[in-house]
C-alpha cells in the first residue's frame, strides 16, 4: 500500500493497483458464474466437490488444506455433500484406519454439468472481447491455473 513519503516507486504502486483490479474482476466473474449455476451448492461445497473430483480419493484434512477452510468446515461440507448423495466415504487405500472421500455417480454427473454450465457462461462473457483479447485472457488462465495448482 502506498504511504506518502515512502520510497515506493510509481511502478510498484501501479502494479498494486492492477493486481487489486484483477482480484476484484476475478471475484465479480466468479460471483456471476455462481449465480448462473442451476445447482445450489454453497461455494465451499462447490470447491470441495471439484477438488474431490480432481484428487479422489482424498482425506478430509487434505480438503481443508486445499479448499482452504478449517477442518470442522471441511467435515461439515463433506457431510452435506454425502447427504446430497454426491460423495461417499470409504477406507483410505493407503491407510485403512483412515477414511477418504470419493465422488458418487451423481457427484460425477454434478461436477460435469456444473463445469459445462460455468464454461458456457464464461464463453459468453469472453465473446464480448475481440479475438486477440480473448486469446490473452485464455493465456492468462493457463498461468493462473499454474499458480492455483501450487496453493
Amino acid at each position: 500500500m502506498y504511504v506518502p513519503g515512502s520510497s515506493f516507486s510509481s511502478e510498484v504502486i501501479a502494479l498494486e493497483q492492477e493486481t487489486l483490479q484483477l482480484l476484484v474482476s476475478m471475484h465479480r466473474i466468479v460471483r456471476y458464474l455462481r449465480r448462473t449455476r442451476s445447482a445450489v451448492l454453497h461455494p465451499t461445497q462447490f470447491l470441495a466437490l471439484m477438488l474431490i473430483a480432481d484428487e479422489q480419493p482424498i482425506r478430509i484434512g487434505e480438503i481443508a488444506t486445499r479448499v482452504p477452510c478449517s477442518q470442522p468446515t471441511a467435515t461439515t461440507t463433506v457431510a452435506a455433500l454425502e447427504e446430497a448423495g454426491l460423495v461417499r466415504r470409504e477406507p483410505d487405500p493407503v491407510d485403512g484406519r483412515a477414511t477418504a472421500v470419493v465422488l458418487t455417480e451423481l457427484g460425477a454427473t454434478t461436477v460435469a454439468e456444473s463445469g459445462r454450465q460455468a464454461a458456457d457462461e464464461l464463453t459468453k462473457l469472453l465473446h464480448r472481447l475481440d479475438p486477440d483479447e480473448r486469446a490473452h485472457v485464455l493465456q492468462a488462465g493457463e498461468l493462473l491455473n499454474r499458480i492455483a495448482r501450487d496453493l
